[in-house]
């Protein structure tokens, strides 16, 4: 389905989408369900985190394929404080591939480094081994386990929140119902461990946000929630489209966003987008979570994440 179709599924059923008894964040939800209870800083700059993503190619990790070894290498333990000592930011989001090891001497470290940088770890991105609507049941409990595994990675390392892929499958159109079977199971065990998940509109295809939204309504679950990125959905072509993606995303989501001025499509074209526009559609869902900072473009990393940081500041202010 192209994005155009599904830009006239939204006008055809913006009412369904923005209902009482399906928007997540609006809802009151019975009192048996259990929440996510984060307390979020008001404070701009405390509301801005960093993402590894950007700095992939220095990131030392076997599950790392963005490395390059001509540049300086850094642990994932490393990262808290050089974000603090560069951006003088105390939040971070860390890639499952990133990640060197999980065994359980290495995440008491990561969690003791993060807390001496003064910093917090507020998400996970975690990518996909399977697809939770695969038509092989086998495939869809694989990528079950998997999302499971990294909750368990996620509360053991103190982060609140993993981002899980919704992977595609050769030949096989996204499924909404079963995808939403599958991610009930994992966000049902994330409500036990007090790990939210969330999820992205990284593909315009499998993680389309209206697709996305269809999905939530399905699971109704406050532990599963939308993760708004500021640019993915303008790989369409169509601005307002990402405009319109991001209300409802918004509307849904929780604990965190992705923030960028840019996203790179195919052939290395750069796609821009109105930052301050998207930070007053994130206000007006009442979007109290964080921003992680994710530079997409050209220059570097650390040029591009000091422009996001300071873009931040004047619309947040």
């Amino acid at each position: 389905m192209k994005y155009l179709s599904r830009r006239n599924f939204l006008k055809s059923s913006i009412v369904s989408a923005f209902g009482a008894c399906s928007v997540l964040a609006g809802q009151e939800l019975s009192a048996a369900v259990p929440r996510p209870h984060l307390e979020f800083p008001v404070v701009p700059r405390e509301r801005l985190a960093v993402t590894t993503w950007p700095f992939r190619m220095y990131m030392e990790s076997s599950a790392n394929r963005w490395r390059d070894p001509k540049l300086p290498g850094m642990d994932l333990k490393e990262f808290p404080a050089m974000v603090a000592s560069k951006f003088g930011l105390h939040n971070v989001e860390l890639l499952a591939a990133h990640f060197p090891s999980v065994e359980k001497g290495y995440l008491r470290g990561l969690r003791a480094a993060v807390e001496k940088a003064g910093s917090h770890i507020i998400d996970i991105p975690v990518g996909a081994t399977a697809s939770f609507y695969d038509p092989d049941e086998s495939k869809r409990r694989e990528a079950i386990d998997y999302g499971k595994k990294w909750i368990d990675i996620a509360a053991a390392a103190g982060s609140p929140s993993v981002r899980l892929h919704i992977a595609g499958v050769t030949g096989v159109a996204p499924d909404a119902d079963r995808t939403a079977e599958s991610l009930k199971q994992v966000a049902d065990y994330g409500a036990q461990r007090n790990v939210i998940v969330t999820l992205e509109n990284d593909d315009l295809v499998t993680e389309d946000a209206f697709f996305i939204v269809r999905v939530l309504d399905k699971v109704q679950n406050p532990y599963l929630r939308a993760l708004p990125d500021f640019a993915n959905s303008m790989l369409s072509g169509d601005p307002e489209f990402n405009y319109d993606a991001l209300a409802l995303m918004f509307r849904h989501a929780y604990n965190i966003s992705h923030m960028k001025d840019s996203e790179v499509g195919e052939g290395g074209r750069v796609y821009t987008v109105d930052v301050e526009r998207i930070f007053r559609i994130a206000e007006a869902a009442g979007y109290r979570g964080y921003f992680s900072l994710e530079w997409e473009g050209r220059g570097g990393a650390y040029e591009g994440t000091s422009r996001l940081l300071t873009e931040s500041l004047k619309y947040l202010a």
